[in-house]
């Protein structure tokens, strides 16, 4: 957990204990059985339920609004937290944050009005913008087209994680001009055809399979007014890929301590009598232990980034907004190959103090380094690389975050956002 007494480092916040107590009891029950869940591939509808009745998905919803109103930096906390229990769930819940932060950076309007409200009453939201096939970047072959019966949506989307889980389903697609178009489609809708069938060795319960839209009737009140993501959506979204990187390796970290803490027997060249004396054992406890706290640090470092970029929204100041608005993508992006490398190491360098026990399944320990290695495969870290060092050198500014139809890319860290 990001408390001091577990030596993770200081809380984003003063009040981040208070609020972090009302999880944490939830966060506890859901670890209890992530490994027989994760070999079982069982989804986590009783956990995911569980968190939406404790008011999870309000973390950033105004208080006016039914919500808890945290702050970027303590949402992200509690994420990493989360994560620790079990990542799968930190995923089904990213669109529906994201979605949240589109609303708090959206003009006031009826539309955003009722939005709020229907999330301050519980209402998830899950993803559905990544398709297959040879579609170009920032295109689709999803269609929702008005005639004179109202809005009809055909498509197939891929990615959609969370959906399974979720009440609505928020998409892009093309309208008849071929034009960008957003909406919300309820995921119990008739139409609506919703599979588990993604097969990824790691995140595999994320009910991020396929969805398919038949004919499937909109109204007029669920078509977005704007197409457009919120500014930083880029950062924000890879993010959450990060804090659960870091969640996981929290996992990884205390798994490993109790495993070395418990275990009787010692190697030929141990160093002592006991295994948990064993200076080489604590030396690697210690290694992967450092590389998670750093993780994690870096987290709540470029989230504090996602929030100037947040508060310059509001401001007006166009100066302002393009200055936290670059310096948050760059500063995301000069984190994602550092903690993915912490985060992958570590995964792996654990099973060094273990021995040959450590690879029973009972055990998880795979667990982490597959959910890891997935969600580090969302996104290519080269870009990341690339952009930032485009930054340093040329003073070339991260690509602009656009529209839904924007979001179309061959790498899943946008596509399923």
């Amino acid at each position: 957990m990001t408390d001091t007494l577990h030596a993770w480092g200081s809380p984003p916040s003063k009040r981040y204990e208070t609020i972090a107590n009302r999880f944490r009891p939830i966060f506890t029950q859901i670890a209890t059985d992530t490994v027989a869940r994760d070999l079982d591939r069982q989804l986590r509808f009783d956990a995911y339920e569980a968190l939406k009745a404790a008011g999870f998905s309000k973390l950033r919803l105004p208080e006016q609004h039914g919500g808890i109103g945290l702050t970027l930096p303590e949402l992200f906390g509690l994420i990493i937290e989360l994560a620790e229990a079990d990542p799968n769930l930190t995923n089904a819940y990213r669109s529906h944050f994201g979605f949240t932060e589109d609303l708090l950076n959206a003009p006031s309007s009826a539309w955003r009005d009722n939005w709020l409200a229907r999330l301050g009453e519980g209402d998830t939201i899950g993803s559905g913008f990544s398709e297959l096939g040879d579609t170009r970047l920032g295109t689709y072959s999803t269609q929702l087209i008005r005639d004179e019966s109202g809005w009809r949506l055909n498509g197939e989307k891929y990615y959609t994680t969370g959906s399974l889980y979720a009440d609505w389903i928020t998409l892009g697609a093309v309208d008849g001009d071929g034009e960008p178009i957003g909406a919300l489609v309820p995921t119990r809708a008739p139409g609506v055809d919703i599979v588990n069938d993604w097969d990824g060795f790691g995140q595999a319960l994320t009910a991020s399979g396929t969805a398919r839209f038949t004919d499937v009737a909109i109204a007029d009140e669920l078509i977005k007014p704007s197409a457009l993501r919120f500014s930083y959506s880029s950062g924000f979204f890879q993010l959450v890929h990060l804090a659960s990187l870091a969640g996981i390796g929290r996992a990884a970290a205390s798994d490993l301590a109790r495993l070395v803490a418990d275990r009787k027997r010692v190697y030929q060249r141990s160093n002592a009598g006991r295994f948990a004396d064993d200076p080489q054992i604590l030396q690697v406890v210690g290694q992967v232990r450092g590389a998670v706290y750093t993780a994690g640090a870096i987290v709540l470092k470029a989230a504090e980034a996602l929030q100037a970029a947040y508060d310059a929204n509001l401001s007006g100041d166009e100066e302002q907004i393009a200055f936290a608005n670059r310096n948050a993508e760059i500063e995301v992006s000069q984190s994602v190959t550092v903690v993915s490398k912490l985060i992958l190491e570590a995964s792996t360098t654990l099973f060094d103090a273990l021995g040959a026990s450590a690879a029973k399944r009972s055990h998880g320990l795979d667990r982490h380094w597959r959910n890891a290695r997935t969600i580090t495969s969302h996104n290519p870290r080269i870009y990341h690389d690339r952009i930032v060092g485009d930054f340093a050198v040329n003073g070339a500014s991260p690509p602009a975050n656009g529209s839904v139809g924007v979001a179309v890319q061959t790498d899943k860290e946008k596509t399923d956002a």
